[in-house]
């Protein structure tokens, strides 16, 4: 069965949340807590890894990854190329995250950068030049009230 067509049941979700609150938690402690045998969680954990619905990585803290700054761009596109421009900006290295949005921007783009000569290169040589690509505005993140990474993982390294 492919990812696509694959559906979760409600002990997968539990075994989910349950990870992506801690993912160094044990399948005896995630099996006790749901009321299964160990072997019940085990073998679902590797299903899920096999069907890429889950992965194990380590994620750091994207300020220890030689203190570059958070990075959105926020994209105007024509409607009809939405679709086509985030799968392009996706497999632009610099951009970690891509994300299509309803409101002011079509689509908004995230990366790390150490220096503003980076952020406009990518603009400017990268990103306008795109086709359907209509005004690119950017934010830059100056300080972080709160950043949770294990719901919005923005790392410096791509895997």
């Amino acid at each position: 069965m492919s990812s696509s067509t694959y559906r979760l049941d409600d002990l997968d979700r539990s075994i989910i949340e349950k990870l992506g609150r801690d993912a160094r938690v044990s399948n005896r402690q995630i099996a006790s807590e749901l009321k299964v045998t160990e072997g019940t969680i085990r073998s679902r954990i590797k299903r899920l890894q096999a069907e890429q619905l889950i992965q194990f990585t380590v994620v750091t803290d994207f300020r220890v990854a030689g203190s570059p700054n958070l990075v959105m761009l926020g994209i105007q596109a024509d409607p009809s190329r939405v679709g086509g421009l985030a799968k392009q900006l996706a497999e632009i290295p610099e951009i970690n995250c891509v994300v299509v949005l309803l409101g002011r921007y079509s689509l908004l783009a995230m990366g790390l950068f150490t220096n503003i000569e980076q952020v406009n290169a990518l603009i400017f040589q990268r990103i306008r030049s795109l086709e359907g690509v209509r005004d690119v505005i950017t934010s830059v993140s100056v300080h972080n009230v709160k950043y949770e990474v294990g719901i919005a993982r923005i790392t410096g390294d791509k895997d």
